[in-house]
């Protein structure tokens, strides 16, 4: 059963994964990019690692994407269609990904993966006591970083959402208040509104 689900939560951040960089609807991307979040904490859950898989839904897919889609509705490019990427940077991010693939292959087949012989538990109260410790074993400097990540996601989001290209408005025309008057006691006449109702 747990093969089956492993190889679910697989497919899922897959086929994510590929959707999320092949979709040019900016808010897509986002939602397939959630999903591939959520499934690395299914793989969380699965490993026992609880307090990671809770890190990653409230950190990554409950902060970076939530912050990234309001970034995206507030700059109202909703519907923003991505530029396409020329074919020389679909080349170069092709080969990179080979290498990475490759680097990531190798790696796995080449290390033993042993069992540990000594397990030991942790609970969540003094993972929570070591994040906002200062001394020898403290992660008071990650904890802080984890605001850091956050304000570079929406920043980065509104970039990217904002686009580089700027739009030109037309210039104001003057307002002349004689024309306005002119307008509205044209429409008046036209409406035939009686003047009670107008307060003359």
């Amino acid at each position: 059963m747990e093969k089956v689900i492993f190889y679910i939560l697989a497919i899922i951040m897959v086929a994510s994964a590929v959707a999320a960089v092949s979709s040019r609807k900016m808010l897509r991307s986002v939602v397939y990019l959630l999903f591939v979040l959520i499934g690395a904490a299914g793989l969380y859950f699965q490993m026992d690692y609880n307090f990671l898989a809770a890190i990653q839904l409230t950190v990554y897919a409950g902060g970076v994407v939530v912050l990234i889609i309001f970034s995206v509705l507030l700059i109202h490019h909703i519907e923003m269609e991505l530029e396409v990427a020329k074919k020389s940077r679909r080349a170069i991010s092709s080969l990179l990904c080979l290498l990475g693939l490759s680097v990531f292959l190798a790696t796995i087949y080449a290390h033993p993966f042993e069992a540990a012989g000594v397990t030991t538990t942790t609970t969540t109260a003094e993972i929570g006591r070591a994040l906002l410790s200062f001394e020898k074993q403290g992660f008071i400097l990650p904890f802080e970083v984890i605001s850091v990540l956050l304000l570079s996601a929406m920043i980065g989001a509104i970039v990217i959402a904002k686009g580089g290209k700027q739009i030109k408005q037309p210039p104001l025309e003057k307002v002349d208040p004689e024309k306005i008057l002119q307008n509205i006691s044209k429409e008046i006449k036209e409406k035939k509104v009686p003047e009670e109702e107008i307060g003359v």
